[in-house]
């Protein structure tokens, strides 16, 4: 059933009693031509576009839980391209790309809304740094921009610049085209659209091992619902995903930690941006329901837990306090956590492995919602292809052996 504007009058006429399920919940097959392991955002990306352009329809999403109920539905929604390396800014803002007609592509209101992302400088390695990010995006054709204090203030008037700050405001960049999107609405928007292709979505069905043939190729699954078998196995299950890979006998260079956010009573509209600093670890943001959506940098410690320490949200609130004094008095309505899965260089590892048929998405760390559709969409032409997408080619494991790292420590916005 497509979403239109005739579509509600008419349900709305029968007192919203016809609508159906958003996706159907199917046992699962026994076997299918490939399965994806993992039901976030990239996950089921990588399962719409095998479907919708690479014609794969025999495919499952298994998912250990419901459908975005890990890092999907716990992140703080931002999205932008203003990576420092080439290999990386290419692939976010293939993503970007794919963000801004998303909502039409999908039939789905996914609520994409470009209202700007600003980084904060607040000493000169910061302006060093951040001025580096611009000239780079700028040879590479992806908008970033160079704002004084003054013109910081004027485009988010709650920002102090108060020059006796513990950490002044002395400069910021500026990616109009980033903003934010609604995390579960992105989920859903997704799955809708796999299941309508023809796409198994099933739900709590924990996977419990990985099965190889005599020669070695992956050759299915054993899930808490049965065994499924395949032959191409797609794992995109963030900070689970060195877990699931000693499965097939894989060690992956990976840490998983804590990484926690924060939302406020609803306020009228006082936030217009997305407001970023590295230095004092903190970013906020405002939803559309008029929650301050504020994120914080990650834990110090490994952990598989979505809680983190408290001392980590209060540091990054008496931050934001010191950034917008206005909002001193504001309360803290909940807080999280999310498992983040952190490379040595900090950025993703999408391709093969050593395993013929096993290929992985992970690694994101911070950065994973914002790449969501680029993410899905070269990891489906990777699986359904057996080669990477140009975008995703420098991607790979054999980075760490090779030394050729992409380091983007210092362009998350957030310490990690």
């Amino acid at each position: 059933m497509g979403f239109s504007f005739l579509e509600i009058l008419r349900n709305a006429a029968g007192g919203h009693r016809g609508w159906r399920r958003q996706w159907p919940s199917p046992e699962p097959k026994a076997a299918y031509d490939a399965v994806i392991v993992g039901g976030g955002g990239h996950g089921l990306a990588t399962a719409y576009y095998l479907a919708s352009e690479h014609g794969m329809r025999n495919i499952a999403v298994v998912e250990r839980g419901w459908i975005g109920g890990g890092n999907t539905g716990r992140n703080t929604t931002i999205i932008r391209s203003n990576y420092l390396w080439e290999e990386s800014a290419a692939l976010y803002d293939h993503a970007l790309r794919l963000w801004e007609p998303l909502s039409q592509a999908l039939n789905y209101n996914v609520m994409f809304s470009p209202r700007g992302v600003m980084m904060l400088a607040h000493s000169v390695h910061d302006v060093q740094v951040l001025k580096r990010h611009v000239h780079a995006n700028r040879l590479a054709g992806i908008d970033n921009e160079w704002l004084t204090p003054e013109e910081a203030k004027a485009f988010c008037p709650p920002l102090s610049i108060d020059p006796a700050a513990r950490h002044p405001v002395i400069g910021a960049t500026l990616q109009r085209r980033g903003g934010v999107a609604r995390h579960d609405a992105v989920a859903w928007g997704y799955a809708r659209a796999a299941a309508a292709l023809g796409v198994d979505i099933i739900e709590n069905c924990p996977v419990t091992g990985i099965r190889r043939d005599a020669a070695g190729h992956v050759c299915g699954i054993d899930t808490g619902r049965g065994p499924i078998a395949t032959r191409r196995l797609g794992l995109v299950v963030a900070g689970h995903s060195s877990t699931l890979l000693a499965m097939a006998g894989l060690r992956a260079p990976i840490e998983s930690y804590p990484l926690q956010a924060l939302v406020s009573e609803p306020l009228k509209p006082v936030i217009p941006c997305v407001v970023m600093s590295n230095t004092i670890h903190a970013y906020i943001s405002q939803s559309d329901k008029g929650e301050l959506v504020v994120g914080a940098g990650t834990d110090a410690y490994v952990s598989y837990s979505q809680r983190g320490g408290l001392h980590v949200p209060m540091h990054t609130l008496e931050a934001i306090c010191e950034l917008f004094p206005t909002l001193r008095r504001v309360r803290m309505m909940r807080n999280w956590g999310g498992i983040v899965d952190v490379t040595p260089d900090r950025s993703p590892i999408i391709g093969k492995t050593d395993v013929p048929g096993l290929f992985v998405n992970c690694g994101w760390g911070t950065g994973g919602f914002k790449a969501t559709p680029g993410s899905g969409h070269v990891f489906a032409h990777t699986i359904a292809r057996g080669e990477p997408h140009p975008l995703n080619a420098p991607f790979t494991f054999d980075r760490f052996r090779t030394g050729r790292l992409i380091d983007e420590a210092a362009a998350a916005a957030v310490a990690h």
